[in-house]
């Protein structure tokens, strides 16, 4: 299982980062322009990634204000998990890490796993100016 990882703090509550985070019609704007054909629902989103593949995600389980884990709906390339956990610093402040686990082989690890940690980078650093 290949596991990469990346860590923010952003300046909201707590709450608020949960409500968005939780909501997948928000993450099309946590995505790179390599992204398109995006369709989401609250539960469920749909899109293309360029050269790469089509992913159907939806959210398997919510820890209120703690955790939110997005995994395939429909058959992937490759088993994948999306973890958000949130952790409360402060009343306006909420330490963000987002790991994603991916079951690849070698041959996709060395193609897969600079792109999904730029994708990891990307979407923590855009939801701090969310």
């Amino acid at each position: 299982m290949t596991i990469i990882e990346s860590t923010a703090v952003v300046n909201k509550p707590v709450n608020e980062v949960y409500s968005f985070l939780a909501d997948l019609n928000n993450h099309q704007q946590l995505m790179p322009d390599n992204i398109y054909n995006w369709s989401s629902t609250k539960d469920e989103a749909r899109f293309t990634i360029q050269n790469m593949a089509k992913l159907a995600l939806k959210v398997s389980t919510l820890v209120e204000n703690k955790e939110i884990n997005i995994i395939p709906s429909e058959k992937a390339p490759f088993d994948v998990e999306l973890k958000w956990t949130l952790t409360d610093i402060d009343s306006g402040t909420t330490e963000v890490k987002l790991t994603i686990s991916a079951d690849l082989n070698m041959m996709m690890k060395m193609l897969a796993s600079g792109p999904l940690q730029k994708l990891a980078d990307y979407q923590v650093a855009k939801l701090q100016t969310i």
